[in-house]
């Protein structure tokens, strides 16, 4: 197997569509040799842990209703392009996601870490769901069949908040200053949302070294 390690946010619409992508290609390659994890990464790290207004937030980091549609209107175009559903009427509120983290880490100790990510996107992207809420992240670990009562009790301490922050830190000491970026095989770095044309090349030519 070959590591796959995905640094990721799930409020990042460019790391929604970048799975997608990926998925894409796992699924015309069922074989794949990727072994995959997940890394935290927040895009937003100074956010209140309580969260904040969407519109304020957009209006604030891209200059106002302008600056924030025209940012937006390409993830739209192509989050469409990708097959991709996101609602973002439905998004009131712009989380703290070191929760969200933490629920990530704890799922990849039971082996669920992807469908917990697969299950935090469509919480936000699709239903609007504010996953910096306790609540909201327990119901996605129910969900999923991890012990809710437990997760609950962890989010409510500070259980590996410091060795997700300390993780985050680490990333963008090693030059990750946005995400998704994909890092195959300890070595090659894969930045950006690439389209499943791409992982299809890379599956082929992993594969193809390994029978040599």
């Amino acid at each position: 197997m070959v590591k796959l390690d995905i640094i990721s946010d799930p409020i990042c619409p460019w790391c929604y569509i970048g799975k997608a992508h990926l998925d894409r290609a796992l699924m015309q390659r069922p074989e794949h040799p990727f072994n995959i994890e997940w890394h935290p990464f927040q895009l937003n790290p100074d956010m209140p842990a309580e969260g904040m207004d969407r519109r304020a937030y957009l209006e604030g980091k891209f200059g106002g209703k302008d600056g924030a549609y025209a940012a937006y209107q390409p993830i739209v175009e192509h989050a469409k392009a990708a097959g991709v559903d996101i609602e973002f009427d439905q998004i009131k509120r712009t989380p703290n996601t070191l929760n969200a983290h933490r629920l990530i880490h704890w799922a990849g100790i039971e082996g669920r870490q992807t469908p917990v990510v697969s299950a935090l996107f469509k919480a936000y992207f699709k239903e609007g769901r504010d996953i910096g809420d306790f609540e909201v992240l327990a119901d996605v670990a129910d969900g999923l069949g991890m012990d809710a009562a437990l997760v609950s009790k962890l989010l409510n301490s500070d259980a590996d908040r410091d060795d997700i922050i300390a993780r985050d830190k680490h990333s963008r000491e090693m030059g990750v200053n946005s995400v998704p970026t994909f890092v195959v095989a300890s070595q090659h770095a894969v930045p950006g949302a690439q389209g499943p044309e791409l992982w299809l090349k890379v599956i082929d030519e992993i594969v193809a070294g390994q029978t040599e």
